[in-house]
Formats: structure tokens, C-alpha cells, sequence
């Protein structure tokens, strides 16, 4: 399968998207006006590069033109968390959550879910 990179406000848009769908482009309008102030004419452009990445389809409706999403969410996050891993991280999931752990303020029940996510990850290796 193609890697599909999705700029930062294509992902407004496939989250969007993904929370409702179909849409039109009126509804997404209205959806995305609060957290962007994108005018129809951006999103329409914006709709029209997803599309021609192969990340979204339309069918004519009976009013307006109805957008869904190709790409699966989840799939398309687990690409683009292993990009990102491997972009600023050399691939390292280590050194990363030691970036993070080490800027960051941990709550004991953040260290709860972290302690059963390796206890989790060990009990599933071969």
C-alpha cells in the first residue's frame, strides 16, 4: 500500500471526516468554521487534494455532493506515528518516551496506564 501523508490540516479534515460521514461540503464548513475559519472555497480545495491522494471519495447526492473517508483512521495514525518515530527518533520508541517522560510531568495514574502498557507488551512477546 501507498504511504498517504496527510499535511496538518488535512488531518482537521480526515477527523472530520472520520467523526461524521458523509458530509458536505457545507457541513464541514460549518464543522471545521470554529477551530479554522476555512472559507468553502479552502475546503473545497482541501477535499479535492485528498481526493486526488486517494484519501477521500464523493457520490453525487441529491443535493450536494457527499464525502467519505478511504483511508482507515486507525491504520492511517499507526502510519503516521511510525513516521514520525522514525523522522525524529531514528526509529527509537525509547528515546522518545524518554523525551517525553523526561519533559513532562507524570500523575500516578499516567504511570499506572504506562506500567500496564509494558506489563501488557511483555506478556505478549514470544
Amino acid at each position: 500500500m501507498d504511504v498517504i501523508r496527510l499535511s496538518d490540516s488535512e488531518w482537521l479534515l480526515m477527523n472530520a471526516l472520520w467523526d461524521h460521514s458523509p458530509r458536505t461540503i457545507t457541513q464541514l464548513v460549518e464543522q471545521l468554521r470554529e477551530d479554522t475559519g476555512w472559507s468553502k472555497h479552502t475546503v473545497i480545495t482541501m477535499l479535492s487534494r485528498l481526493e486526488a491522494k486517494g484519501a477521500v471519495r464523493h457520490e453525487e447526492g441529491e443535493r450536494a455532493k457527499q464525502f467519505y473517508p478511504i483511508l482507515d483512521r486507525t491504520a492511517t495514525q499507526r502510519q503516521e506515528t511510525r513516521s514520525f518515530l522514525s523522522r525524529l527518533y531514528g526509529g527509537s520508541l525509547k528515546l522518545m518516551v524518554n523525551t517525553l517522560v523526561g519533559d513532562t510531568r507524570l500523575s500516578d495514574e499516567d504511570l499506572a496506564a504506562l506500567d500496564a502498557l509494558l506489563k501488557k507488551a511483555e506478556e505478549e512477546q514470544p
